[in-house]
């Protein structure tokens, strides 16, 4: 299915069944029911293409995508990436790539560490005062390490969980905020929302050709993609306050009792959301990416999605570490 915003077209394949293949000079495109259109090589502006599963796509039709710079990305149905097509003589990514590990020796690193910080602090405390609970401030303006920021992270996150759990029902409501492995259900609603969270956040650090894996504020581990960590903490509230007002919804029969690997070769039980109510959360999440905000665009318009918006700030947050930038404060979406 074709998409297209105010700069150019994106090809997406969503649906089972679709095909995207090559026809002299351009790309064909067929949806499940046979119907067929045609996007010309060098008539139509074509920024990116999406493949998600259930969906096939030639070889030929690869070849373009890679030879025309196309940003292609293999998904599975729940947006989570699982590759990225590169043309091997592309090298737009060098410039940016060098300058993001530079800035782990030239200071930017713990700038950039506070910005998130700051801005996680500020996004969760908007959700508090929206409804009505007691806030906290924190200065980290004389911070100069990245410890001290992920305690002074860690201390206002066990305050503000402690608050916004209050709003759930009694009969569901956890004692405190538990993140991977965790057993109740709406910790687990939490991090449903946060893995596609996720998944957004990782495709737009691609598109900004930035390494997904070296981060700021996260540590530095093998499998931890520590920036996608970072740039989650910006907008975590926004799920949150989506969670929020869906979880006061949420009653007991919703969830189910599921095993599940706990550890490694060891079995447990954990409380997730039945299939239908987690269909249901996944879709809403998806169209509240898709919520047009009052933020400006960087080059034109007065208002975007916020889909969009993590795609600019991974941009401008490049352009910062390139040096085209003084300095990156990152644009929060007010409730």
């Amino acid at each position: 299915m074709p998409f297209r915003d105010s700069k150019s077209l994106k090809i997406e394949l969503s649906e089972c069944g679709s095909y995207l293949g090559r026809d002299a000079g351009c790309f064909e495109l067929r949806n499940k029911n046979g119907k067929v259109e045609h996007y010309p090589h060098f008539e139509k502006e074509i920024g990116e293409c999406v493949l998600k599963s259930g969906s096939y796509v030639s070889v030929d039709a690869l070849i373009d995508l890679a030879l025309w710079n196309i940003d292609t990305y293999i998904m599975t149905k729940h947006n989570r990436v699982v590759a990225f097509l590169k043309n091997l003589e592309d090298d737009s990514h060098v410039k940016t790539r060098v300058s993001q590990y530079q800035a782990l020796e030239n200071g930017k690193n713990i700038a950039i560490a506070k910005e998130i910080v700051k801005a996680k602090i500020e996004g969760q405390n908007r959700v508090l005062r929206k409804y009505g609970l007691e806030t906290i401030e924190r200065s980290i303006g004389d911070v100069k390490n990245r410890r001290s920021l992920l305690y002074i992270e860690g201390k206002h996150a066990k305050h503000y969980f402690s608050q916004i759990f209050t709003l759930f029902p009694e009969s569901l409501r956890p004692e405190k905020r538990k993140t991977y492995k965790a057993y109740d259900g709406i910790n687990n609603v939490f991090n449903f929302g946060y893995y596609v969270l996720k998944c957004r956040i990782h495709k737009a650090l691609l598109k900004a050709k930035l390494e997904p894996y070296l981060g700021f504020l996260h540590s530095l581990q093998h499998g931890k993609p520590s920036l996608v960590c970072d740039f989650q903490e910006l907008y975590r509230y926004l799920i949150d306050d989506y969670l929020i007002e869906r979880g006061q919804k949420l009653r007991k029969k919703d969830f189910v009792v599921v095993t599940d690997f706990m550890m490694k070769l060891k079995m447990g039980k954990r409380i997730h959301l039945c299939e239908f109510e987690t269909d249901s959360l996944a879709d809403g999440l998806n169209s509240l990416f898709n919520r047009q905000v009052e933020i400006p665009r960087i080059r034109y318009g007065k208002r975007q999605t916020i889909n969009t918006l993590i795609s600019e700030e991974a941009l401008l947050l490049a352009k910062f570490l390139r040096n085209e930038k003084k300095e990156w404060n990152p644009r929060l979406v007010n409730l």
